[in-house]
């Protein structure tokens, strides 16, 4: 097919903003049509993807005879108006679809696609059940803003992202403004420069909330003053709307993603409370071991192989030839495709959880001297019968470094798989492992830690990751989570502790699929603070974003377990 490319083709929205978007429309006739509407500028998104990418690009589609809009939101780059990040997309999406109704060139339908923040705009569009809306691919996305962005699924905030992410827009905003000839602060500039160039130099004797990266009077200063999941956040909620989806979804993601568990939540709430029986059945999920901004699967601490990179280009187009066009599969999809770790191979499932997956505690133990990798702690099948306890001092003026994870910014030796043994001799890490596994042993699925807690303080928190430790010590982190106890019982409504007594907790660990390999071992990490990924709790039970470093206070904090305490780390096994 052949396509006419014009050029920030403008329209109007309901409260007379100008949208503008790039469109290739067919030559002649009508086709179907894929639409993005993205905030981070539409020229930054017609290059052709390729392998090793999970969105496709602009020739991809082109190729296979849709028709393609790619639209700058409100307030980024050609549009016009003020970004405002998720109040304005709802309605925006709504008249965009209105809009490329009124086209004679298309067809009645239309699918979107992007990553992101290009994911949550077409969340936007989907939970309205707008018309000719016929097939959705949010790739690392979430429908949630609260535990699937800003916070974590236990209460603590993503700082690194925030600082990156907000740094980022506030500087095309910057660049706007200079584009209209308006006066910018030389401070300003060099300040939102320094943040992009080393996002993690963060200021260890300032308030999140005072960050130079921050700003004020911007949208960052709302979420900072809604630290609980409260009514602000519950309004932005999209998870309660997924009945009124009525267009399946194809779902991409990797391992080390920092939105992964709420992916795959989406994924379970499309299964169970789409719009139509066709929109659940229709659904489908695809995970690789890649993080945020890397799709390839090779990390400096580790390489996934040559498959990781898998060229996802086909899996799109075949979903949207059947939901568009109506054309049949020549292959039917793979409802879940998932890269196992450490087989490091790709492999099929027929739902998500596994049906298969049988959930298996592995209880701590120890002689009271968890402390470090060189600590007398073990993780076992059996629970042990004697009480006991593990102790270590959380100063938040000197956390634990963030060593991988799914985070942003994506910089090498920071994200993904990393060696542990960066961190893990520190005295406020905690390690439980098992013995040498003689067996391979799969854990795919949710991995969550239970375990009774005790602090000096009010209030702190409690990290847990899962690590692979290889025969050779290197020590790869898989999964891993964080709660701050002042959420222990709801996200919703922050208690706090009394010193000294002893809660059972549960943290979430996300989501995995590994094999811990025969020679390896099954490590539990435990500690108070994962920085810069998470902000530092205080431990004082007052505002974390407004306290300074005086105003932060150490805390001796306390795993017990055995006996009438069985402190233990629940993972999902698949056993074949």
């Amino acid at each position: 097919m052949k396509h006419i490319y014009e050029r920030d083709v403008p329209m109007t929205t309901r409260d007379g903003v100008t949208l503008r978007a790039d469109v290739w429309r067919p030559l002649e006739g009508k086709a179907p049509t894929l639409l993005m509407r993205s905030p981070y500028g539409k020229g930054r998104e017609r290059a052709d993807a390729g392998f090793a990418n999970p969105v496709p690009g602009l020739l991809t589609f082109l190729n296979a005879g849709y028709a393609v809009v790619i639209q700058d939101g409100r307030g980024t780059f050609a549009s016009e108006g003020v970004f405002q990040p998720k109040l304005d997309e709802i309605a925006d999406g709504e008249d965009t679809l209105a809009w490329l109704a009124e086209q004679d060139w298309y067809d009645g339908t239309v699918g979107t696609y992007g990553a992101s923040y290009e994911g949550m705009t077409q969340w936007a569009m989907a939970i309205t059940g707008v018309p000719g809306l016929k097939a959705i691919a949010p790739s690392v996305a979430s429908a949630d803003w609260y535990s699937g962005v800003w916070y974590s699924p236990g209460g603590a905030l993503s700082l690194s992202l925030a600082t990156f992410w907000n740094a980022f827009m506030y500087a095309a905003e910057e660049q706007r403004a200079l584009e209209r000839g308006e006066t910018i602060s030389d401070e300003s500039l060099k300040r939102l420069g320094a943040a992009l160039m080393d996002p993690l130099a963060l200021n260890y004797d300032t308030p999140v909330a005072d960050l130079p990266v921050i700003g004020k009077g911007r949208w960052f200063d709302d979420w900072l003053a809604h630290p609980d999941f409260d009514d602000y956040w519950k309004a932005q909620d999209w998870r309660r709307s997924i009945e009124n989806v009525t267009a399946p979804a194809l779902f991409t993601s990797g391992w080390y993603d920092l939105k992964i568990h709420e992916t795959v939540g989406d994924f379970v709430r499309m299964r169970t409370q789409a719009g139509s029986v066709e929109v659940r059945e229709g659904s489908q999920l695809v995970i690789g071991p890649w993080d945020h901004g890397n799709s390839t699967g090779r990390f400096p601490d580790r390489f996934f192989g040559l498959t990781a990179g898998a060229d996802l280009s086909p899996t799109h187009v075949a979903f949207y030839d059947k939901w568009l066009r109506g054309l049949p599969e020549s292959t039917p999809a793979p409802r879940v495709r998932i890269f196992v770790m450490g087989i490091d191979q790709w492999r099929d499932e027929q739902d998500w959880p596994l049906p298969d997956t049988r959930y298996t505690d592995y209880h701590l133990h120890s002689a009271g001297s968890a402390n470090t990798r060189t600590g007398d702690g073990t993780l076992q099948l059996e629970p042990p019968h004697t009480e006991a306890q593990d102790s270590f001092r959380y100063d938040p003026r000197d956390p634990v470094p963030t060593a991988g994870g799914a985070l942003l910014p994506t910089l090498p030796g920071l994200v993904g798989p990393v060696d542990q043994r960066v961190v893990d001799g520190r005295a406020d890490v905690l390690c439980y492992v098992t013995p040498v596994l003689d067996e391979p042993v799969e854990v795919t699925g949710h991995v969550e830690l239970k375990v009774f807690v005790c602090s000096s303080a009010v209030d702190t928190d409690i990290t847990a990751k899962l690590v692979d430790v290889s025969p050779d010590g290197t020590a790869l982190n898989i999964c891993d989570g964080i709660l701050r106890l002042r959420y222990r019982n709801d996200l919703s409504e922050p208690e706090l502790m009394t010193p000294g007594e002893i809660y059972e907790v549960t943290i979430p660990m996300s989501v995995t699929s590994n094999v811990f390999l025969p020679g390896h071992r099954i490590r539990l990490d435990i500690s108070s603070s994962n920085f810069p990924h998470y902000d530092r709790n205080s431990n004082t039970g007052g505002a974390i974003a407004t306290e300074a470093l005086h105003d932060m206070i150490t805390a001796d904090n306390t795993i017990h377990h055995g006996g009438t305490r069985p402190s233990r780390l629940i993972l999902p096994i698949i056993n074949r």
